[in-house]
């Protein structure tokens, strides 16, 4: 039998006394990162008269989307009359109500195609990135790689979002961390970092919501 290393059993310990991984399964969700997304609705809804981020009727294109649990929760709040675009370099099973691509949303074809199918103006309300890099355990290296994902998430935004529109992006604490908030704060009306009850404890990950864009 082999061995598993400390980290690896603590890993799966922590993974079966986890609450939000039962809830997923009972609920089902595909993985428990889809309660980061309904805290972060939540939250934004109760500082704004009630309205959240997902709302019906949106277009909402989201980054980095495997396994689905976001787009689950995004297909669930769009509801028939939305569109949810959702892209990924990992292949992705099917979820009804959203649109699936395998692929860099950073390759000119695909980034054309995104345009096709978030509508006649190839324009979102809200863009979600999920995105983090493949951990090496070498943190100015892990927290470089972090700051690049979220750096081609703003970019993104600036061509795909609609004036008015929203976006939220995992970041990492690192050296670019302060300056992704200030770059934020002078495209959007909003912006606000929150680390959701979700999110487990280790981890450096936050999410930046940054409301109505400014248009670029």
């Amino acid at each position: 039998m082999t061995n598993r290393r400390p980290s690896s059993a603590r890993w799966l310990e922590e993974h079966r006394n986890d609450p939000y991984v039962a809830a997923a399964r009972r609920e089902g969700y595909r993985s428990r990162a889809a309660f980061k997304l309904l805290e972060l609705d939540a939250s934004v809804a109760a500082r704004n008269r009630g309205k959240g981020l997902l709302c019906p009727g949106n277009v909402v294109a989201e980054l980095g989307a495997a396994p689905g649990g976001w787009t689950q929760v995004a297909v669930q709040r769009v509801g028939e009359r939305g569109r949810v675009v959702a892209v990924d370099l990992l292949p992705m099973d099917p979820i009804p109500g959203a649109q699936i691509f395998c692929g860099d949303f950073l390759d000119d074809g695909l980034l054309n195609e995104l345009h096709t199918w978030l509508g006649p103006n190839g324009r979102a309300d809200v863009i979600l990135s999920d995105m983090a890099p493949n951990m090496t355990g070498m943190k100015i290296a892990d927290q470089g790689r972090g700051a690049m994902l979220a750096e081609a998430a703003f970019e993104f935004a600036e061509s795909v979002l609609r004036p008015g529109g929203h976006l939220v992006v995992k970041l990492f604490h690192g050296p670019e961390f302060h300056l992704m908030v200030r770059m934020a704060r002078t495209r959007f009306e909003g912006v606000k970092v929150e680390k959701p009850p979700a999110s487990r404890d280790r981890s450096a990950e936050h999410y930046l919501i940054a409301l109505g864009f400014r248009g670029s």
